[in-house]
């Protein structure tokens, strides 16, 4: 269930994010997207066991050890680590298990969905929120750099 007035409704009904697998690296994908989501607005709860905080956020060594409730757990993990982090998922109540570019996990998805979650698979949540309400300039994204416009011949 990845239509875009799914995506809409996840994106807009959700306050709270579980960053499963961030890094406290700035360019890595994981902290570039949380630092994107924190900016538009959304509390972002890191989850990893090696950092004590990221972005600001007192970090967590697993999903089961956050105390307040999540809305989305966004997953930065390989696809055969999802069967776990959906089981967790359902236990602290999230609504949505979102796996980013690249995670596909089809029985970790039913086991969600089964549970009432909603589940997107293979989608980067920056990019989705970027695409859906406006920010596709943020942060170098719209740099120029990449054009449509024809660069003119260099003089003779």
């Amino acid at each position: 269930m990845d239509d875009i007035r799914t995506l809409q409704r996840i994106l807009s009904d959700s306050k709270t994010i579980a960053i499963v697998g961030i890094s406290a690296s700035w360019h890595r994908p994981s902290y570039f997207a949380a630092k994107y989501m924190q900016h538009h607005g959304y509390t972002i709860i890191p989850v990893n066991p090696r950092y004590d905080s990221v972005l600001g956020e007192k970090a967590y060594p697993s999903l089961t050890d956050i105390p307040v409730p999540v809305d989305i757990v966004d997953c930065f993990r390989r696809s055969e680590e999802i069967p776990a982090l959906a089981d967790q998922a359902i236990e602290i109540g999230a609504k949505c298990l979102w796996m980013q570019l690249g995670v596909i996990n089809e029985a970790a998805a039913s086991t969600a969905r089964n549970a009432n979650l909603d589940v997107i698979m293979d989608r980067c949540v920056k990019i989705e929120h970027a695409r859906l309400f406006g920010g596709l300039n943020y942060a170098g994204v719209n740099t120029g750099v990449i054009s449509a416009r024809r660069i003119p011949p260099p003089p003779r």
